[in-house]
């Protein structure tokens, strides 16, 4: 037996406990996405008594109808896509704009001011002295209270500022500048087209945290007209759970309406999770390329 046909036997037999690995991990992440698509619109008895763990059983719809007969829904909708669009691009502009500039050689003082940025990872104002900050500012009960005091994430920063590092190669400035380019022409003529990569990762990063956010909105925002769809869901969740524990309708009464809760439950997790599932796989090509900065030099 030569020792290419071991090679070959080992390479097959790697593979073929890769794969076994590979499948139990990815079972093991997709069965609890699944289970909570099918307990969505399955008896929610069976789904507690675990009778439903691969196939609904006893479809029914009731709990999206109760959803989306709640005039709330298209209101969060609107706002969460608002607030999730108009953050990305601010954070995606400020992050890009800040990411290059801190990647320049030529920037006097670069490593202190990211130092700066550095010294905010570790340490921060609180959750008071931030409100404080936000109402006196006059952001209150706006979206700008939700998307400025986070508008930069440096984690986001020093990523994309590594991208420019190993991307943008001196001698292409250079060649630019003795062309008679300017720093912001170069920026936006070459910086920006080579840096889809980053920017779909980071847009994809910023975006999915907007989307959601409800915290900052339970915080700042006290108009309901104004609140995202994640804090809309979450009210009428915890409305749903009191409305059961409270009902004066006897024991027949109260089990239904927990039934009822139990599928609002995992609808509305459905409900807010499915425009990201959307959006995922059209930005997956650019998500690889982009996680994989760093890891390569050279």
């Amino acid at each position: 037996m030569t020792t290419s046909t071991i090679r070959k036997k080992d390479d097959r037999l790697f593979d073929i406990l890769n794969l076994i690995f590979l499948t139990v991990v990815g079972l093991t992440v997709l069965y609890p996405l699944y289970f909570v698509v099918i307990a969505s619109f399955s008896n929610p008895d069976a789904v507690n008594s675990g009778e439903m763990w691969l196939f609904p059983k006893d479809i029914t719809f009731e709990g999206y109808n109760r959803i989306f007969q709640d005039s709330r829904i298209w209101i969060g909708y609107l706002n969460t896509v608002k607030y999730t669009l108009v953050g990305t691009l601010v954070n995606v502009l400020l992050t890009v704009m800040g990411a290059y500039a801190l990647s320049r050689k030529d920037l006097y003082g670069r490593n202190v001011v990211m130092l700066f940025f550095i010294f905010t990872m570790f340490f921060s104002g609180g959750l008071i002295p931030t409100y404080l900050l936000v109402k006196d500012l006059g952001m209150l009960n706006s979206m700008w209270a939700l998307i400025l005091p986070k508008a930069v994430a440096l984690f986001n920063l020093i990523v994309t500022r590594t991208f420019f590092q190993t991307t943008l190669p001196d001698e292409l400035l250079e060649a630019a500048k003795m062309d008679g380019c300017s720093d912001f022409r170069f920026f936006f003529n070459f910086a920006l087209p080579l840096s889809k990569p980053i920017i779909a990762v980071i847009g994809l990063y910023y975006g999915v945290s907007h989307w959601n956010s409800y915290f900052d909105a339970l915080i700042y925002l006290n108009r309901e007209a104004a609140y995202p769809l994640q804090l809309i869901l979450r009210n009428i969740l915890i409305q749903s759970q009191i409305s059961a524990q409270m009902l004066g309708g006897g024991i027949e009464g109260l089990a239904a309406q927990q039934r009822i809760a139990e599928l609002i439950k995992y609808g509305v997790i459905i409900v807010a999770s499915f425009p990201l599932l959307i959006v995922y796989p059209f930005l997956q090509r650019y998500f690889v390329q982009g996680v994989m900065i760093g890891s390569v030099k050279g």
